[in-house]
């Protein structure tokens, strides 16, 4: 896309950006920054630049690259958005090579089922066998918890 780049090198990613942005969000408010540089640390990460290096969107794929993943953490700047950017970004992530081979690829989200069915997510058909450990509040501070060390203590 014309003055934009994506990459999957963590050195060209704005950790400040990234974490900017996801700290705010319904699904990791107040992500403490050292959790976010674990989480990038540990996942298949595309960053959305313009061509002077500027971060202005992230994805990161959460996978062992060899029988699942789980999309998490996408968005694109407001100021660079209409410009079709996520859809490139998904294409870009769709195509990479350590996950063409994958079983199952999972995502969660509220509002943009328009742009991942575009890429063939679909709703789970049968959700029963799904299950989870949900902690929405994990992230937020408490008299009786803390982060020391990247451990929530």
């Amino acid at each position: 896309m014309q003055g934009y780049k994506i990459s999957t090198d963590t050195n060209e990613m704005d950790i400040d950006v990234i974490h900017g942005f996801i700290a705010s969000t319904y699904w990791a408010m107040g992500i403490p920054r050292i959790v976010m540089e674990k989480a990038i640390k540990n996942s298949l990460c595309f960053g959305v630049l313009t061509e002077s290096g500027v971060q202005v969107g992230f994805a990161r794929m959460i996978t062992d690259q060899g029988t699942s993943a789980y999309l998490a953490d996408v968005f694109i700047l407001p100021e660079h958005r209409g410009l079709g950017l996520s859809k490139w970004l998904m294409q870009n992530i769709m195509a990479h090579p350590e996950l063409q081979a994958l079983r199952r690829m999972l995502l969660a989200t509220r509002d943009a089922q328009g742009l991942y069915t575009q890429f063939g997510f679909n709703e789970v058909v049968d959700p029963k066998g799904m299950m989870q450990i949900l902690r929405p509040d994990v992230y937020q501070p408490t008299p009786a918890k803390s982060w020391k060390n990247n451990i929530l203590i």
